[in-house]
């Protein structure tokens, strides 16, 4: 069996060759830390953030796109490999792995010894780019200049592709996390209330906003009042949101500007024809691709699945494994010479 998995901060997708996207769930575990017990791994674990007794701790065990915790990855990855190919697989899967573009060649090394542990025949290591670019769609042999731009949980991954080749790129490690992080910060500092990463995370999704025009809406949050200190409840607006997400969404403004300013002439033309794609769960910001459109004068257009886009990639790369042959960041395994 071949697996494509997009090792995400804030989900994991795994495509299976000749399925599709079978999995997606949160990367999150439960952990008993009296007994060191995992209790939960996924949606289960997920519900448990902010929720959970002392002696219980619900770990996000990837950060800002790279392993934190290797025990636990290990596990997870273990547990989601499990889920998809049956607790009894006769072979063990081959697996093409989605990672950031800038990630050391520690942080390779950590990814495939995760995925080998966890069952894994053979691993290759491929840049989030490319596979989004794959997963969106994209042409990426032809000799015409493509940039995508894919924001995730953990990090913002901008390439320009040609001839099947990634002629630049640049790796932030500002994404969704950091949406959520500003949006706690915000409420914190404008209303002295505390709120939780999950109470963020959906105030992003039913109110946020890159551009404060954009959305008319609001939602009641419940928080601690940082005054009081008792529970208490406060209306947010979309505007409130945009306010708070402005320092982060202009950070990846200015990484896709330095990428677009080092992109040699004939492929700039080429990429103002075609537009840039914006891919990944932080891209679904509301807003975003009109905000990025009018600050650079280049049409952003939002991927049709943009959060499986890596996973997606991953599997067209198992399935014409020559176009991404020569891209291929790391590999072990019985057949480590890269042949299929």
């Amino acid at each position: 069996m071949d697996i494509g998995v997009d090792l995400g901060t804030a989900n994991v997708l795994i495509y299976v060759r000749g399925k599709g996207v079978v999995l997606r769930e949160p990367s999150v575990v439960a952990v008993d830390q009296s007994t060191g017990k995992v209790l939960e791994i996924g949606e289960g674990a997920r519900r448990m953030l902010g929720r959970t007794p002392g002696n219980i701790v619900a770990i996000r065990p990837l950060r800002e796109g790279v392993i934190a915790d290797f025990d636990i990855t290990e596990i997870m990855l273990r547990y989601f490999i499990t889920k998809v190919c049956g607790r009894h697989m006769l072979f063990r899967p081959r697996v093409m792995i989605g990672v950031p573009s800038g990630i050391t060649s520690v942080e390779k090394r950590a990814v495939i010894q995760a995925a080998q542990h966890a069952g894994a025949r053979t691993t290759w290591i491929l840049e989030q780019p490319l596979a989004a670019a794959l997963g969106a769609g994209l042409d990426i042999s032809e000799p015409s200049g493509s940039m995508v731009v894919d924001i995730g949980g953990g990090t913002t991954d901008i390439a320009v592709l040609s001839l099947g080749d990634v002629v630049l790129s640049q790796s932030i490690r500002v994404a969704g996390d950091k949406f959520d992080e500003a949006i706690i910060r915000y409420i914190r500092r404008q209303h002295n209330v505390a709120i939780g990463e999950r109470t963020a995370e959906e105030l992003k999704i039913e109110v946020g906003s890159a551009l404060p025009e954009a959305r008319n809406a609001s939602m009641e949050v419940r928080g601690r009042d940082l005054v009081s200190g008792l529970p208490t409840t406060i209306t947010v607006t979309s505007e409130d949101v945009a306010r708070a997400l402005d320092e982060p969404v202009q950070n990846i403004l200015a990484a896709i500007r330095s990428v677009l300013e080092r992109t040699p002439p004939e492929l700039a033309g080429d990429i103002m024809d075609k537009g840039i794609v914006l891919t990944g769960g932080g891209a679904m910001l509301h807003g975003l691709d009109r905000f990025l459109t009018r600050e650079t004068s280049v049409p952003f257009h939002l991927a049709e699945d943009a959060i499986s886009c890596v996973a997606l990639g991953t599997g067209k790369a198992l399935e014409n494994f020559s176009l991404v042959q020569s891209h291929i960041l790391a590999t072990t395994g019985s057949r480590s010479n890269g042949q299929m």
